[in-house]
C-alpha cells in the first residue's frame, strides 16, 4: 500500500478543521433571543389567522387544529422559559455578598 505524506497530511489537516467549533458571535445570544421572540409572534399570528380562517368556513379543522396546537405549544414553552428565567433571577438573589 502506497500512501503519500501529503495525503496524510492533508487529510489530517482537514479533520482537525472540522473538529474546531464554530467561533460565537458576541451578540449571537442577543440574537438568537431576537429571533426567538420573532419565531413566536409568528406562531401565535399564524395560528390567529388560521382560527379565524376556520370560523368563516375558509380553513379546515383539521389546520385549524394543528395551528392551536403549536400555538398551545409555543405559549406552554414560552411560559416554562419564564419561569426558568425568574427562578435563575431569584437564585442569584439569594446569593451572599
Amino acid at each position: 500500500m502506497d500512501i503519500k505524506p501529503n495525503f496524510v497530511a492533508q487529510a489530517y489537516a482537514n479533520s482537525t478543521a472540522a473538529m474546531k467549533p464554530a467561533p460565537m458571535l458576541a451578540n449571537s445570544s442577543a440574537q438568537t433571543a431576537v429571533s426567538l421572540v420573532g419565531n413566536f409572534a409568528d406562531i401565535l399570528r399564524q395560528g390567529e389567522e388560521t382560527a379565524k380562517a376556520g370560523l368563516v368556513g375558509k380553513a379546515d379543522t383539521l389546520s385549524v387544529v394543528e395551528a392551536l396546537a403549536a400555538t398551545e405549544l409555543a405559549v406552554e414553552t414560552a411560559v416554562t422559559v419564564r419561569d426558568r428565567v425568574v427562578e435563575a433571577y431569584q437564585e442569584i438573589l439569594r446569593m451572599p455578598v
